[in-house]
């Protein structure tokens, strides 16, 4: 049996939560927390690909960060829902469900979520490089120059002002050293959130296993179900043949006792 099946099945008998309202509120607050996961994955996902393209800027790379801080941020919020989802006991077949729904639902979305995460740390680290690699060769190719010639462009540049060449190696030497500090941020978010997907997992696991010993549960049961039917059909059945065997046996003995009395009478 699926797992559709199995929650068709279970949604069949619709369980009230009346007497658990914190239940309820819970489970409704993770669902509205998860679809702003899944929101927000989608936004990071249409921004992340706009880095290394015409459309990077510093403020679409500000607003990437932002959205995975608050992102993170969110993900630590459902995570803690869902583990205190599974303090639950005495739960019903349908609050079950329910509390396997949104673990597995949130598996997803985390899962998702690390993936945008390497996503954006390999683009970052593939623009320090880059970079990196093009403030070497500049500065390779004023070393290789002549020592004359390069004696004497300093000489014609002494009268001249060092300050704005010299800011705009400091801007983007601060600009390589900013994206190396997002660099440091996304590889400890991942790994914080590494902790996290595993307890996750471990979760859904344990839940797929209860899943799987109630679908046998119900295949059992719906077996037994199908078994006692036939067993009861040919009881009908056997009831039924014996009830015509008595009603013949009834009928020759009347027969036998009518021609006996008759003989009787006329003897």
């Amino acid at each position: 049996m699926s797992y559709d099946q199995l929650s068709n099945l279970e949604s069949g008998r619709q369980a009230t939560y009346t007497d658990d309202p914190e239940f309820q509120t819970l489970q409704y607050d993770l669902k509205n927390k998860l679809q702003k996961l899944l929101t927000s994955n989608r936004e990071l996902s249409k921004s992340i690909s706009s880095l290394g393209t015409r459309k990077d800027n510093p403020r679409m790379r500000e607003r990437v960060n932002k959205g995975m801080e608050t992102t993170r941020e969110l993900c630590r919020e459902i995570g803690e829902g869902v583990k205190r989802l599974q303090t639950w006991d005495d739960l019903t077949k349908q609050q079950k469900y329910e509390q396997t729904k949104v673990s597995s639902d949130f598996q997803a979305a985390l899962q998702e979520f690390q993936e945008l995460q390497r996503r954006a740390l390999d683009k970052e680290k593939a623009s320090v490089s880059a970079a990196r690699a093009a403030q070497e060769t500049e500065q390779g190719s004023g070393s290789t120059q002549d020592p004359q010639l390069l004696q004497q462009q300093q000489q014609q540049q002494q009268e001249l002002t060092q300050l704005a060449p010299q800011d705009e190696v400091d801007f983007q030497e601060s600009l390589i050293i900013e994206r190396e500090e997002e660099i440091r941020n996304i590889e400890q978010g991942v790994g914080d959130l590494n902790v996290l997907f595993r307890q996750v997992a471990h979760i859904v696991a344990e839940q797929d296993v209860g899943i799987m010993t109630l679908a046998d549960n119900v295949d059992r049961t719906h077996e037994h179900t199908m078994q006692a039917d036939r067993e009861t059909r040919q009881a009908a059945r056997y009831q039924k043949a014996a009830r015509n065997k008595s009603c013949c046996l009834l009928l020759i003995l009347a027969v036998i006792l009518t021609i006996v009395i008759l003989a009787v009478v006329l003897g």
